[in-house]
């Protein structure tokens, strides 16, 4: 016999005392018969009426928004974006908290990452606990920093561009996000009619006036002419293959960090925030301190923005090897790296190319993988190489302790850790760790 379906809790309300922070920009809470609710739009300490938005009984946790303060926290403001709140628009999980609050937030779920995936405290790594604002991103409760120079517009049935609803696909049509870097707010996206598309995709470089609208339309859509408020180019995705095709203009904005110029093809991954390319560049050289001679890796390479930076600190005498996946990627990193011929950049997975280079030794190593880490084989590869330092950079806090609990086991002890909030309101948080062979730390 089949068993019968579980009842849905969706709609159900909570009264509950709100507990910590989650990873995940939620904070945990329970019912009175125990089950878990993880909560967003709420603050520690805070006493609610949290409406379950996903979960059915006997399930192991429940999704749900906070839509009734009964006690708020001292943290707690009003959301400065007209957009943010349960059932609205998702990009953000912290406007309703102080800036400050957020990054002792964002502190607490890096801590608590760190103890329960890899046995770590704060100071077996070497941090304070300090999240640290990006350059002229700290501002008054209230204020929101206009950071982010990439930003990936929905399109509702009748045309207008929206943001995503928390885990939905739903749109909630927006006038101006508060987030938005004002390279892209001028573009004036939002003012437009995109019948047809899918998604547009807006890009304001940092460090050149480039500007780029990159168009996804829906099956059998024809593109609208694009007349915005700015100079832009304008790409296409293809429906079929996934492919990016230039429809107007340059296909690769100019983007500027670590004093040079870096081409990065439509679409192609740069940090979002205006301040973080150079951000990370300086404590990851900070952290390994590169001499002339080195030989050093960049794995997870992109357009080659470490690698640049490795380069130009090494010297002629020394050597720099970078892997990425993405062709465009490596094309435009071959290309930004030209004027360097001590620097080789190879295509393909790092776990699949680095042990064909056939490199048994080098002295540094960069990596800065996707959110999912770099994985127990890598790890242990990198580990086998006998590095004096090694920098990892990392978005998501999860798999980084998962990670430096696989360089522990291959003989690594974390040197130092920094953690900078180079994505405001959001509940992500990037940081960088300096790994050091364990016997040199005893």
């Amino acid at each position: 016999m089949q068993a019968e379906p579980r009842k849905s809790l969706v709609g159900e309300e909570y009264e509950v005392e709100v507990g910590p922070v989650a990873h995940g920009g939620h904070c945990i809470a329970r019912t009175s018969e125990g089950q878990v609710l993880f909560v967003r739009h709420t603050l520690p300490g805070e006493r609610v009426v949290a409406q379950v938005t996903e979960g059915e009984e006997g399930a192991r946790f429940l999704r749900a928004d906070a839509v009734r303060v009964l006690d708020a926290s001292k943290d707690r403001i009003d959301a400065p974006c007209p957009f943010a709140g349960p059932g609205r628009c998702g990009g953000c999980d912290w406007q309703h908290a102080k800036p400050g609050a957020q990054r002792r937030l964002k502190g607490e779920v890096v801590a608590e990452q760190l103890r329960r995936l890899a046995g770590l405290t704060p100071e077996e790594v070497g941090w304070d606990g300090t999240v640290m604002p990006a350059e002229g991103d700290k501002v008054p409760a209230g204020q929101v920093p206009a950071w982010r120079t990439r930003v990936q517009y929905a399109v509702t049935a009748d045309g207008r561009a929206g943001l995503r609803r928390h885990r939905s696909h739903e749109v909630e049509p927006i006038d101006h996000c508060m987030i938005a870097a004002e390279g892209v707010s001028e573009l004036g996206i939002e003012k437009r009619d995109w019948t047809g598309m899918d998604s547009v995709e807006a890009i304001a470089a940092t460090g050149s006036q480039d500007r780029q609208v990159v168009l996804t339309p829906k099956p059998g859509a024809r593109l609208p002419l694009v007349e915005l408020d700015r100079p832009v180019s304008v790409m296409r995705v293809d429906e079929r293959s996934g492919q990016l095709h230039r429809v107007h203009g340059r296909p690769f904005v100019r983007e500027r960090a670590d004093g040079r110029t870096h081409r990065v093809a439509g679409g192609g991954f740069w940090q979002v925030h205006p301040k973080a390319a150079d951000t990370l560049v300086t404590a990851v050289m900070q952290g390994l301190l590169p001499r002339k001679g080195d030989m050093a890796l960049d794995l997870y390479c992109g357009v080659g923005l470490f690698a640049g930076a490795l380069a130009d600190r090494v010297g002629e005498s020394g050597a720099v090897l970078g892997i990425e996946s993405g062709k465009r990627a490596v094309e435009d990193a071959r290309h930004n790296l030209a004027d360097f011929p001590r620097v080789r950049i190879e295509q393909g997975k790092v776990e699949s190319v680095l042990p064909r280079t056939g490199i048994t030794e080098v002295d540094l190593v960069v990596l800065d993988p996707p959110r999912a880490g770099a994985g127990r084989k890598t790890v242990e590869h990198l580990s086998s190489l006998g590095a004096r330092r090694i920098a990892y950079v990392a978005c998501d806090p999860a798999a980084l302790a998962r990670d430096l609990a696989y360089f522990r086991d291959g003989g690594y002890r974390v040197r130092t850790l920094r953690v900078f909030d180079l994505f405001p309101m959001t509940h992500h948080v990037e940081c960088v760790a300096i790994l050091e062979p364990a016997a040199k730390g005893l």
